[in-house]
C-alpha cells in the first residue's frame, strides 16, 4: 500500500519537476538566496541581489543549497528548478506516507464498526491523495517556496504527536519515543517561524480539552521538555543570526514577518473576516462535502475516547486550530491554509469509509449520507461542464503577461482533456454509488473519484503549467541571455515596469528594480551613482558609461520612461533591452525634477524591497 502511495506522490510530486523555469515573483528569491549559499558557503543569512533576505528561516534555503552543491547542474538542472522545488516536492510526498501509514497503522472506527483490511488499505490511500490532490498542495508543492515544507513538518511533528499518545491504547505499541515529534516541530520553526509552535499548541490544547485527556497527553508528550528539544534544534540559527546581523534582523523578520502580518495588513493582503470558508471549500474541490462531513463527525464524538481511535477528532481540532488562528490574523493569504490540508485528508478519508460501511444506518442518517454524495457528485460534474465549456470562457482571458495564452490554451486541447478526466470520475462516481455499485464495489467509491483526479494533474495540470511557463517565464530567460550577450564589464543592469526577480536568478548579475512612477527615474539615476550592495559599487555619471534597462512595453510607452533617449538592443515578448548612456539618464532626471517629479526616495525603509 505504502508503495501505491509513493508511486501517486511521484507522479504529482517529482514527475517533470524541472521541466519549467521558475515562476516569477517569489521563487526566484528563494532559489537565488539557497544558490548564493551554495557558491558563497555564508549559510547563516540568506542574501538575494545583494541584500540580506529576512522573511524566513534558513531551513529550506539549507535544503536548495544542497541540491545546487550537486555536480552536473547545467545537464539535469537547467533551469534551476529541480534542485529549488525538490524541498517542496518531498515534503508532501513524506505527508502523503505518513497519512497513510498511520491510518494503515491505527485504523479509525466508522461507528461502532472497525474496518477490515481491504478497507483500512483504501482508507489509508484515500487520506494521502485527499490531501495530495488539493489544488493548493498541487500548486504548492511544485513551486520553490517554504509553504509545503513548513506544511510538511508541522504535519509529521503533530501525526508524531499523535500516534504517542496512541501509543498509550491497547493497539498502539511500537509509537517510539516521546522526542521525535519535538525534534521535528523545531524543524519547522526553522522552516517558517514561531507560528509552528503556535498551531501546535493551539491544536493540542483543543484537542486535549475537546478529549477531556489533558493529563494523559501531557505525561506522553512531555511538553516541557519537547519544548527545549525544540528550541535546541530551532534556538541556535536565530540567535546566531540576531548576534551577526543585529536590529535589522529583529526588526525584518521578528517585527514585520511575524508580529506586523499578524496584527496589520502588510503588502496589500486586505481580505474579509470569513475569507478561509470560502479558501477551506476551494482547498478540499471536489471533496468538500466529504470534509464538512468529516469535521461534524469528529465533533459529534462523545464520551471518553480511546487514545487509538481519536484520530479523527485530532484531525478536526488540527484543522480548527488553522482556521482560528489565521482568521485571526491581519493579512491573509490562501497558502496560509496549508497547514490544514494533511487533517482535511484525514477527515475526508473517514467520511468516505463511513460511506463505505454505511455508517451511520439510522434514517435521517441515511439522507445525510446520500446527501455528501450526491453534492460531491454534482460538484465534480459542476467542474466538468465549467471545463468543458472553456471555449466560451477561456478567450475572455485577459492577461498583459501572456497576451497569447487564451489562443495557446485553445489550441493544446489540455482543457478539455481536464474535462474528460472530470467527466470520467463522475461517471466512476455515479457507477458505484449505485445500489448495484455499492453492493459489488463497496469502499471503492472514493477512491475511484480519486483516480481520474490524478490522471488530471498528470495529463492536463502539469503540461498546462508548462504551456504557462513558455508563454510566461520563457522570454523573461530569453531576455536575461540577451542581457548576458549585451552587457559590457562592469556595466548595471535594471529592471523598470514588471518587476521579475527571475531576471536577476538567470543574469547572476545585480539588477537595480524602480516601477514605472517618474520618481523610479529619479530613483535609478540616484542609485546608480550612490547606491551599495554586495555585487553593486556606485559610480559617478562620466562620459562613456551606461546601464542596461530591461522594460516593458507598456512602461515604455509612458511618457517620463519615452522621452529618455536610449539604445533597443532587442526585444523578448513583453520585454524590451535597452542601453541608456548615463548622463542622458542624468540629463532626463534634472527634466523631471525640475517639472516638479518628487525627490528620490529609495532610500526609505522598504520591507518588500530585493
Amino acid at each position: 500500500m505504502l508503495l501505491l502511495v509513493a508511486g501517486c506522490g511521484v507522479l504529482l510530486f517529482l514527475l517533470d519537476l524541472g521541466a519549467t523555469g521558475l515562476v516569477d515573483e517569489t521563487p526566484p528569491l528563494f532559489a537565488a538566496a539557497a544558490r548564493a549559499m551554495a557558491e558563497t558557503g555564508d549559510w547563516l543569512t540568506p542574501r538575494v541581489n545583494g541584500l540580506p533576505r529576512y522573511d524566513k528561516p534558513p531551513l529550506v534555503y539549507w535544503l536548495m543549497g544542497l541540491g545546487y552543491l550537486l555536480p552536473g547542474q547545467a545537464q539535469w538542472n537547467p533551469l534551476g528548478t529541480w534542485a529549488a522545488r525538490l524541498p517542496s516536492a518531498l515534503s508532501s510526498l513524506a505527508v502523503m506516507l505518513a497519512l497513510a501509514a498511520t491510518l494503515w497503522r491505527w485504523p479509525q472506527p466508522s461507528g461502532s464498526i472497525l474496518p477490515g483490511e481491504r478497507q483500512r488499505g483504501l482508507t489509508a490511500l484515500t487520506a494521502a491523495l485527499a490531501f495530495a490532490l488539493s489544488p493548493l498542495v498541487l500548486l504548492w508543492s511544485r513551486i520553490a517556496v517554504s509553504d509545503a515544507l513548513f506544511s510538511g513538518c508541522l504535519a509529521l511533528a503533530l501525526l508524531l504527536f499523535w500516534r504517542r499518545f496512541a501509543a498509550s491504547g491497547a493497539e498502539g505499541r511500537g509509537a517510539g519515543p516521546w522526542w521525535p515529534g519535538w525534534l521535528v516541530l523545531g524543524l519547522a520553526v526553522l522552516a517558517k517561524g514561531p507560528v509552528a509552535v503556535v498551531l501546535a499548541a493551539l491544536t493540542l490544547a483543543l484537542f486535549a480539552w475537546r478529549s477531556g485527556q489533558l493529563a494523559l497527553l501531557r505525561q506522553r508528550l512531555q511538553p516541557l521538555a519537547g519544548l527545549a528539544v525544540t528550541a535546541a534544534v530551532a534556538l541556535p540559527w536565530y540567535g546566531l543570526e540576531l548576534l551577526v546581523e543585529g536590529q535589522p534582523f529583529w526588526e525584518s523578520f521578528f517585527g514585520y514577518h511575524n508580529l506586523q502580518r499578524f496584527t496589520a495588513v502588510v503588502n496589500h493582503h486586505l481580505q474579509p473576516w470569513w475569507f478561509f470558508g470560502p479558501v477551506l471549500v476551494v482547498a478540499s474541490l471536489p471533496f468538500t462535502p466529504l470534509l464538512l462531513a468529516g469535521l461534524l463527525a469528529a465533533f459529534r464524538q462523545r464520551g471518553p475516547l480511546d487514545p487509538a481511535r481519536s484520530l479523527r477528532l485530532f484531525a478536526g481540532c488540527w484543522l480548527l486550530a488553522v482556521l482560528g488562528f489565521f482568521t485571526l490574523a491581519a493579512t491573509k493569504l490562501p497558502s496560509y491554509w496549508i497547514p490544514a490540508t494533511p487533517a482535511a485528508g484525514v477527515l475526508i478519508a473517514l467520511a468516505g469509509q463511513d460511506l463505505a460501511l454505511q455508517v451511520p444506518a439510522m434514517a435521517r442518517q441515511r439522507w445525510e449520507r446520500w446527501g455528501v454524495m450526491g453534492s460531491t457528485l454534482v460538484l465534480v460534474a459542476v467542474l466538468a461542464a465549467g471545463l468543458a465549456a472553456s471555449p466560451l470562457w477561456i478567450p475572455l482571458i485577459r492577461d498583459p503577461e501572456m497576451p497569447t495564452l487564451p489562443a495557446e490554451l485553445l489550441a493544446s486541447g489540455l482543457v478539455l482533456r481536464a474535462a474528460a478526466c472530470f467527466a470520467l470520475a463522475l461517471l466512476l462516481g455515479v457507477v458505484l454509488g449505485s445500489p448495484l455499485g455499492r453492493t459489488h464495489g463497496r469502499g471503492a467509491w472514493l477512491v475511484a473519484l480519486q483516480a481520474p483526479l490524478l490522471l488530471f494533474a498528470v495529463v492536463a495540470l502539469q503540461p498546462m503549467t508548462r504551456l504557462g511557463d513558455r508563454v510566461r517565464q520563457l522570454p523573461v530567460r530569453r531576455m536575461a541571455a540577451a542581457v548576458l550577450a549585451q552587457r559590457r564589464p562592469a556595466e548595471p543592469l535594471a529592471m523598470v515596469g514588471i518587476l521579475k526577480p527571475s531576471l536577476h536568478y538567470y543574469t547572476r548579475q545585480v539588477v537595480l528594480y524602480e516601477g514605472i512612477d517618474p520618481v523610479g527615474l529619479l530613483n535609478l539615476n540616484d542609485r546608480l551613482a550612490r547606491e551599495r550592495r554586495r555585487g553593486q559599487t556606485p559610480t559617478p555619471a562620466l562620459a562613456g558609461s551606461s546601464v542596461l534597462v530591461v522594460i516593458d512595453q507598456g512602461t515604455a510607452q509612458l511618457p517620463h520612461w519615452r522621452g529618455l533617449p536610449h539604445e533597443r538592443l532587442g526585444s523578448e515578448g513583453l520585454y524590451q533591452l535597452w542601453r541608456v548612456e548615463r548622463l542622458r539618464l542624468q540629463r532626463r532626471a534634472a527634466e523631471l525634477r525640475q517639472a516638479g517629479v518628487p525627490a528620490p526616495d529609495w532610500q526609505l525603509p522598504r520591507p518588500e524591497r530585493y
